[in-house]
């Protein structure tokens, strides 16, 4: 499967560019042809899938781009900077992403 590279609207600089929401819904409305309240629905409709997926526990499978999982954090000690304080860390749940091979091809330019 190939990824789809974007051409970005947006000059690059030498650390490369950083894309906020707006600039990706723009990206996505030049890209599609979409209008950019459009673009907007499909960009929040993608993270509102992710994030649901994520939330009942499962997973988000993009081939060649990437997966989207959840991970366990333990409980742990931890100690407040100021005080010396030992604190309690609850355990928690964090989102994880892998990249894929194809995006991982894309970013180191093979």
């Amino acid at each position: 499967m190939a990824l789809l590279i974007l051409t970005i609207p947006f000059s690059f600089t030498e650390g490369g560019l950083d894309v906020n929401k707006n600039d990706l819904i723009t990206i996505v409305a030049s890209k599609t042809d979409l209008s950019k309240a459009d673009a907007a629905a499909a960009v929040d409709g993608v993270f509102d899938a992710i994030s649901e997926a994520l939330t009942g526990g499962g997973e988000v499978r993009l081939v060649g781009f990437g997966t989207f999982s959840i991970t366990h954090r333990r409980a742990t000690e931890g100690r407040n900077p100021r005080t010396g304080e030992k604190i309690h860390i609850p355990a928690s749940k964090q989102p994880k992403f892998k990249a894929g091979k194809v995006l991982k091809e894309a970013v180191n330019h093979k």
